[in-house]
């Protein structure tokens, strides 16, 4: 464990090194740095936690969506847009969860063309184990009241309206 904060220090010395810039562009560089730090804490937490179930968090939720589906079973075209993924990687992850036993692939009957991934009765347990830790775990969150988690999901919301994830209405 360090003594001090690499990310505090990295934007300071950042601003030794181009010092006619503004001050807003090392307060973006320390807030990026830190997003992606802490995505890398909370995957490998939620990781950890889901190890014991075999899953990763990006199987898992892979999972929820079909459990969550009227039908336990969505294309995998619209898993993609719903995980905000790319086609390669939903096979990888359906490719993973079928060897798993834990969803099966078939075809689509409203697009002969198409795949549908069903989860099966296994994988409906698993999800339900590893959301009943999940939840205990408070998603790694835990150190947040309700007020700060509802003010980062805002934060990050306008983050990803600007990418294009999603229209704002």
């Amino acid at each position: 464990m360090l003594a001090f904060d690499p990310i505090d220090r990295a934007g300071a010395l950042w601003a030794t090194h181009w010092p006619d810039e503004p001050e807003d562009v090392f307060a973006a560089m320390r807030a990026v740095t830190s997003v992606m730090r802490a995505q890398q804490i909370l995957i490998a937490e939620l990781d950890a936690l889901l190890r014991p179930h075999g899953l990763t968090f990006a199987r898992y939720e892979a999972l929820v969506l079909l459990r969550f589906s009227r039908a336990g079973a969505l294309p995998l075209r619209l898993i993609g847009q719903r995980l905000m993924v790319h086609p390669t990687s939903v096979t990888n992850i359906i490719n993973r969860l079928e060897a798993q036993g834990l969803v099966v692939r078939r075809p689509n009957p409203a697009d002969g063309r198409g795949t549908l991934a069903e989860i099966t009765p296994a994988g409906r347990e698993v999800v339900e184990r590893a959301t009943t830790d999940l939840m205990a775990a408070e998603f790694g969150l835990g150190g947040y009241d309700k007020a700060q988690l509802e003010e980062m999901f805002d934060m990050l919301r306008g983050l990803r309206v600007t990418a294009g994830d999603f229209t704002d209405p």
